[in-house]
């Protein structure tokens, strides 16, 4: 047996292999030690014998919820993902594995490298309407780019679109591919409508740091990046320093912050009712989005979810929050679950790569709904 995770986004520690049946591992806690719940790995044996894999430190994770009904994703050749057998008792998360070949790579969700995230970047530059902006350069001296997708008319609608401020919510980040190929598709109506009133200002990755050191929440130096929005620093949180001057000197119109949630197994939207500058021109663009995705995408729901803000009491350090009440703007965070869909579950895969990218192309239908009432 032989157990590994020194590679992009690797996340775990080998306590014991003596024993096929009682493998123990841990979690390595994001930089400053506040957080963990994401672990990929890759794991090496016997074809055909089985295994039963220990995460000790299961009940102090940052979302021990989280755990419940949940299964772990493993693959082997890094393309398709599954779901393995996974129970969560005394605090321990336990994952069961019958290898048929020998070698697997085991993960809380479907990883999204940063080589993927590279080859992202480059392809989407190739579009006639796309272009890559450098906007800074991250602790560890990543770049943090941006996509732009539009001819920047300045009389059009300015959208903007974030994932992975949390690294380990690498769904957010599958969901912006499948919204790009889309948004990049010349044979799409969708998209040659959406382009032809807005500019569209894409994130693929808030946390590239994060998202190389196997973080789940922060960045290089411990800090979570989506409670820094009122007032980023170079020393701290240069990624949202440097969206945030960007966004100031092209403005929002729109702003879509994607994310992963690990308790609720639902997809929904987290609005910003509550930010002091809340109106009915908002409360009626709002309402007119979430119906618009509710009809694009069978994934979406408004059962299930966290509770609405009281007025004048949102987390402006929060970036759908902060982005709301500067821009005056339609602006919402997606959450999507690293369980499975209860309204639509899938057994075999759960919630999946696919299903995300899926639901990015619905995102854009809702956009079109709105991008004539932006302002």
């Amino acid at each position: 047996m032989r157990i590994s995770a020194n590679f992009d986004g690797g996340n775990i520690q080998v306590i014991n292999l003596d024993n096929k049946d009682d493998i123990q591992l841990a979690i390595r806690p994001d930089e400053g030690g506040e957080f963990y719940q994401w672990f990929n790995f890759r794991f090496e044996g016997l074809v055909g014998e089985s295994y039963k894999l220990n995460l000790v430190n299961a009940a102090g994770a940052s979302y021990p919820k989280g755990w419940e009904n949940y299964q772990a994703v493993a693959s082997y050749d890094r393309q398709e993902w599954f779901r393995l057998p996974t129970q969560y008792q005394d605090g321990k998360l336990s994952i069961e594995v019958e290898l048929a070949a020998e070698a697997i790579q085991i993960a809380y969700f479907a990883p999204y490298s940063y080589e993927r995230h590279l080859d992202l970047l480059s392809a989407s530059q190739l579009h006639p309407l796309a272009g890559l902006e450098h906007l800074g350069l991250t602790l560890d001296g990543r770049d943090i780019s941006l996509i732009k997708v539009g001819d920047q008319d300045e009389s059009k609608r300015n959208i903007w679109i974030t994932a992975r401020q949390h690294p380990g919510e690498t769904m957010a980040e599958w969901l912006v591919e499948g919204l790009l190929k889309r948004l990049l598709d010349q044979d799409c109506a969708t998209a040659r409508a959406l382009l032809d009133k807005a500019n569209f200002y894409i994130v693929p990755n808030m946390n590239p740091d994060g998202s190389v050191r196997g973080h789940l929440r922060t960045n290089a130096a411990g800090v979570n990046l989506n409670r820094e929005w009122q007032s980023p620093s170079l020393e701290k949180s240069p990624e949202v320093y440097h969206v945030v001057n960007k966004m100031k000197e092209t403005g929002v119109d729109l702003f879509y912050d994607v994310h992963g949630d690990e308790g609720l197994p639902y997809v929904f939207l987290a609005g910003c009712e509550g930010v002091p500058a809340y109106s009915h021109r908002l409360a009626q663009l709002q309402d007119k989005f979430v119906a618009a995705l509710g009809l694009a995408s069978a994934d979406f729901q408004t059962t299930h979810g966290y509770d609405k803000d009281e007025p004048g009491k949102a987390n402006l350090t929060v970036g759908s929050n902060w982005v709301a009440h500067t821009f005056d703007c339609l602006s919402n965070t997606l959450e999507m679950p690293f369980k499975d869909n209860d309204n639509l579950p899938d057994e075999f895969v759960g919630w999946s790569p696919e299903r995300c990218a899926y639901l990015g192309e619905a995102s854009l239908i809702a956009m079109l709904a709105v991008v004539n009432n932006l302002r």
